[in-house]
């Protein structure tokens, strides 16, 4: 609003005090006492606007004696035009008057966090075989307070709704647990625990929407659903919650069997896909933002029903094999396999398999080509710079970033942020990825040589404590740090929940840990995995992850007795190819086929495997 509109308005209205021939815009140079004498000026006038542009607002005087008092002098620090387009003016008498916001002010979620508990490493990926005993176990339920108390310290968004695709969680739910609700779906059905069954409806346009882009898992399902290949399986999985895996479980569904699931991450979780699932009759047990007393309780849930017993396990990071591994031991004398897909959980896998401990046969999903390749290193080139900018709007254009670890997810990390015209270093233990590093145009360091200069630091090993207290300690102000791994160890985010350190919640999943000198770094999700936790991932890539995962499934339940033994193995070679020629189609691409004299002069077979097993791609 204009300087002479407002002078136009005030006019007509009757001030007492402070006539409108005394009003001035705010200039730079006024006077420091001015901005000292802090006297609040009564509010005289509100604005109200209509949704049309051409329409004035209304000035009205308003003559109750409790009118709310505008802010005092030396608040107003601002000189330039409101937001709204208003100005901010002072009277002679050093008072404030302001032309009112037309939108109220969001309030600042800075609540000092209450100080968490120890977290170690494992309960929601971390490195571990044998589980240490949980603090709370999940079958000693505190009361309603104490479970909101502990969730509340882990982590402050554990009542948030946002969601990273979309959120529609009415905020008035909240403040009820899940596990404290009685829920149904329209059947009748209450085997579930999730946020809001209502939010069924906006799940399933996600899911719906996720298809389109899944074009492999869709024709897997027309292929099959006939023949119906994993008739008989009941599958129990541990996996992110998000529209991509609603595919993927109805996709299992339509192929036969019977699923249970629960979240692998306390943060991933789609409330209203899982409002979705629940619906369409899936026993689904997460929500976005559990406790870790409410991570093992869902997983418990997922497992131990009475009546029913697990024959297949799909499984992401691990945690729901241990669970098993540790509570129900006799579960797995009908277990006929287990699929893994992340790094940590195949870790466990193959160190359970040396130790002579691995009853069942297990597919190595993870180092599959075509989940290496598109998970790893093309989705993850591009999610990190997503799940960057939604948390921090930080440009990245001449920002110093340091990525630790050079596999295909730290691949992916580099390319992206080179491209944005970053100043990206390297860490490395392994020579070869070193040197690939190096030949990429990366200057490999210690993280040790380069702490006190960047600006971002992202964790890729899948290890622990790579980002150790002291590494906090040393950096700059405003150092962005997250990590991009499975496991929440990498970054010793428990060493941070220290009495001497405030953490200050900003928006969701992102906190300011500020040191007493007044430092402070912007920590991500918590140190846990970045680009589910804050973003999105690409659909089409994980129309690859999870087409890979029901072959393996449907292989493992199918295979004759003998083909595996109690053995880590990789995805059959041609199951690669397969996966990847169905998504070919969408690029309206199309492959040369051999000649019979080339294939015999290769010796190979027409229709394939094309690459030994020991290739690399």
């Amino acid at each position: 609003m204009s300087v002479q509109v407002v002078a136009a308005k005030m006019a007509e209205v009757e001030l007492k005090d402070v006539p409108s021939k005394d009003l001035s815009p705010v200039s730079p140079n006024a006077s420091k006492k001015d901005d000292k004498e802090g006297t609040k000026a009564e509010t005289v006038a509100t604005v109200s606007s209509a949704a049309s542009p051409s329409t004035e607002p209304t000035v009205r005087a308003d003559p109750s004696p409790n009118a709310t008092k505008m802010p005092q002098a030396s608040a107003m620090k601002r000189t330039d035009q409101q937001q709204n387009g208003g100005e901010a003016f002072v009277n002679q008498d050093g008072t404030v008057a302001e032309a009112p916001r037309m939108k109220k002010d969001k309030e600042k979620c800075s609540d000092k966090q209450q100080e968490g508990p120890t977290e170690e490493a494992g309960p929601s990926g971390g490195q571990q075989i044998q589980f240490a005993d949980q603090k709370q176990e999940f079958s000693k339920r505190p009361s309603k307070i104490g479970r909101r108390s502990l969730s509340r310290s882990i982590s402050q968004s554990s009542t948030d709704s946002y969601s990273s695709a979309a959120s529609y969680t009415d905020s008035s739910d909240d403040e009820t647990s899940p596990r404290d609700k009685q829920q149904k779906n329209s059947k009748g059905s209450a085997d579930f625990c999730i946020k809001n069954i209502k939010q069924a409806e906006f799940g399933r346009r996600e899911i719906e929407i996720a298809e389109q882009e899944m074009p492999a898992l869709m024709a897997l399902r027309k292929r099959a659903q006939g023949e119906k290949p994993l008739a008989g399986a009941k599958i129990v999985g541990c996996t992110h919650i998000t529209a991509q895996t609603a595919v993927l479980m109805e996709t299992l569904s339509a192929l036969g069997a019977q699923c249970r699931w629960a979240a692998c991450n306390i943060y991933s979780t789609q409330n209203e896909v899982a409002a979705a699932l629940a619906e369409g009759g899936f026993s689904v047990f997460a929500w976005k933002g559990e406790s870790e007393d409410d991570f093992w309780w869902c997983i418990d849930r997922c497992v131990n029903l009475e009546g029913w017993q697990p024959n297949m396990i799909l499984d992401d990071g691990g945690d729901l094999t241990h669970w098993i591994y540790k509570k129900y031991p006799n579960m797995f004398k009908k277990i006929k396999g287990i699929v893994e897909e992340s790094v940590t959980g195949v870790h466990r896998l193959y160190q359970l398999s040396k130790a002579g401990k691995l009853c069942v046969p297990a597919m190595n999903v993870n180092d599959s080509v075509t989940k290496q390749k598109f998970d790893n290193l093309y989705c993850c080139r591009e999610s990190i710079l997503d799940g960057l900018k939604r948390t921090t709007d930080v440009m990245f254009g001449g920002k110093q970033v340091v990525v630790c670890g050079y596999g295909e997810v730290g691949k992916g990390c580099c390319a992206a942020l080179k491209a944005m015209g970053s100043i990206v270093y390297v860490t490395e233990i392994d020579p070869i990825c070193a040197l690939q590093a190096c030949m990429d145009g990366f200057r490999l360091v210690k993280l040790s040589e380069v702490i006190r200069q960047v600006d971002i630091v992202i964790t890729c090993t899948g290890n622990k404590n790579v980002v150790v207290r002291d590494y906090l300690d040393r950096m700059k102000n405003g150092c962005i740090v997250c990590n991009m791994g499975h496991s929440n160890t990498e970054i010793d985010v428990a060493s941070l929940r220290t009495p001497e350190l405030t953490w200050e919640r900003v928006r969701s999943q992102v906190d300011h840990v500020i040191w007493p000198d007044g430092k402070r770094i912007v920590l991500l999700a918590e140190g846990r995995l970045l680009n589910l936790s804050c973003s999105t991932v690409p659909t089409f890539v994980l129309s690859i992850t999870a087409t890979t995962q029901a072959l393996a499934l449907i292989e493992l339940y199918n295979a004759p007795e003998g083909r595996y033994k109690q053995d880590v193995y990789l995805l059959p070679k041609k199951m690669d190819e397969y996966v990847a020629s169905l998504h070919l189609p969408t690029f309206d691409a199309h492959l040369t086929e051999l000649s019979d004299e080339q294939a015999k002069y290769l010796g190979l077979n027409k229709n394939g495997p094309f690459k030994p097993n020991y290739y690399r791609y």
